[in-house]
């Protein structure tokens, strides 16, 4: 993608951190994307009221408005694509944040340069044209995030972990967490039992 193409995209990004944040800004902008930053929850939540991005950056140590977690604040009720970044984190925290709707889980310290291949991505994937792989009407389909959703689509049409995570700009370790959890809503007791749940349903 060019850079004109990208002129009008907007990320606005959420960290404590003023020389991260910073130098994710400073490549983001490279790129010819607007950023807006901020240091705090609340005036991420304040700036949405009135404009939405086309990309959430958030550190999950940032809190929402009352202290609480900014993701939760966030979670399903936005449809821009979230995320969420920690210092050194475990399986269970990215498990957390993929609950709360995060298309992303990015673990702490990360190059800016590859945090801003991976946005780039995100966005473009977020802004194609659905698949043929019809996903409106099978058993637990309803529950599924918007992310977890695009992942569905990779491993209904056969995509790996590796495959899926490349095309969607997200990590192998993300889709197969994304990939336990559709298998959890949709009481799929494999991959192959869980295909079969989605192809069953377009016919």
């Amino acid at each position: 993608m060019g850079q004109e193409s990208v002129a009008a995209q907007e990320v606005y990004i959420a960290d404590n951190d003023l020389a991260f944040r910073s130098a994710v800004a400073s490549g983001l902008e490279t790129a010819g994307f607007r950023v807006t930053s901020f240091s705090d929850g609340p005036s991420l939540l304040a700036a949405m009221r009135s404009r939405t991005p086309d990309c959430l950056l958030i550190d999950l140590n940032v809190k929402g408005n009352s202290h609480a977690d900014l993701l939760g604040d966030l979670g399903s009720r936005v449809t821009t694509p979230i995320v969420t970044m920690a210092d050194h984190p475990d399986i269970e925290l990215a498990v957390s944040a993929m609950k709360k709707g995060a298309s992303d889980f990015v673990s702490k310290p990360c190059e800016a340069e590859s945090l801003v291949g991976r946005i780039k991505t995100i966005i473009d994937h977020h802004n194609e044209p659905a698949s043929k792989v019809d996903l409106s009407n099978f058993r637990g389909g309803d529950r599924l995030t918007p992310r977890e959703r695009d992942v569905l689509q990779k491993i209904a049409l056969g995509a790996s972990n590796k495959e899926a995570g490349r095309q969607l700009g997200i990590s192998p370790r993300t889709v197969e967490v994304h990939r336990a959890r559709i298998m959890e809503k949709m009481g799929a007791r494999n991959t192959a039992d869980l295909v079969r749940i989605v192809y069953s349903a377009s016919f």
